[in-house]
């Protein structure tokens, strides 16, 4: 079996679970990673290259996992190295995934290149899911319910605020609607009414804590709109009670069958590693743009574009026989 060659841009927390993750892919091989570091400053047994060198891979890596962060790297990285490679990204930004699927659609297109886009578990499976539950229901209502848990997107944008040394924030949702939907009731739903993010937050010396804690409630996309909850700590804390990374979540949808019976459709998860899981879907996604690639489906995809079947090493054969 000629396995599928991969490429893992940046080395962060999401980089290091896809690095980890690969090693349970029996069709996939890690060819390097790229990154804007020293590559000797990088602690890992994987080759690692300087990301001005990835250009000599060209013809050697199937499909880039692009895992850098959402607020700046994805934004521009995609679209370049679109150009040259098929890749994969967890781009999560909501608002702006429509803009970032007809630029990206545009390069592969023009450069005969498959660009998956938006993959992880929201954007992801948690979209799936929505899309899965309005179809079977058509005369309901979806709920998504975040956390508790840290957000990786969210973290990151706080953590590149000025005067922020180190973060995290955490989605709480509010647990009063979480059981409302399951026990048929109604509800008056919007996201920002139904969650609470907390931040936990290390300033760098000098920083100005007034601008800083405006600078994070005001962000558009991220906090704007959301009760959020800023709690300036010091490094000794932070060490001790905010390195883990948990995460979860349910997408509920209430349906009528009749005008008499609701169902009500759940799909949830809980997770020790948020990263860990996010670069295990977004693994699979990388089999499937290698395999897109080779049949030449070419232009940006979704999760929404993209069978079941191209997420798995087994072929259809076997798929019908072990999981139908």
């Amino acid at each position: 079996m000629k396995k599928t060659t991969i490429g893992i841009v940046g080395y962060g927390n999401l980089g290091k679970g896809v690095e980890v993750g690969l090693k349970h892919s029996v069709d996939l091989e890690l060819v390097g990673i790229f990154t804007r570091r020293q590559p000797d400053q990088l602690e890992t047994s994987s080759p690692v290259y300087h990301i001005d060198k990835l250009v000599d891979f060209k013809d050697t890596i199937d499909v880039l996992i692009l895992c850098g962060g959402s607020q700046k790297d994805i934004p521009t990285q995609a679209p370049k190295m679109a150009e040259l490679f098929n890749t994969v990204d967890t781009y999560d930004n909501h608002n702006e995934i429509p803009t970032h699927f007809e630029k990206l659609d545009k390069v592969a297109r023009n450069n005969n290149t498959t660009a998956v886009l938006s993959t992880g578990w929201d954007p992801g499976l948690f979209s799936l899911n929505r899309l899965f539950a309005e179809a079977i229901l058509p005369k309901g209502n979806t709920y998504t319910f975040w956390g508790p848990g840290l957000s990786q997107g969210h973290s990151d944008a706080v953590r590149r605020v000025e005067g922020v040394k180190h973060a995290v924030q955490y989605t709480v949702p509010k647990q009063e609607q979480v059981d409302a939907v399951k026990n048929k009731k109604s509800l008056d739903y919007n996201k920002q009414d139904a969650h609470k993010r907390v931040v936990f937050l290390v300033l760098d010396e000098n920083a100005d804590e007034k601008k800083v804690r405006e600078s994070i409630s005001t962000m558009p996309d991220y906090f704007y709109g959301y009760e959020t909850e800023i709690t300036i700590i010091d490094q000794a804390t932070f060490d001790r009670d905010h390195t883990g990374m948990p995460h979860g979540g349910t997408v509920m949808r209430q349906g009528k069958t009749t005008d008499e019976n609701t169902a009500v459709y759940q799909f949830g998860l809980d997770l020790d590693s948020n990263p860990e899981f996010t670069a295990a879907v977004t693994i699979a996604y990388a089999r499937a743009a290698g395999k897109l690639a080779k049949e030449k489906q070419y232009g940006a995809k979704t999760v929404f574009d993209i069978a079941p079947s191209y997420l798995s090493p087994k072929d259809p054969k076997e798929l019908r026989k072990e999981l139908l």
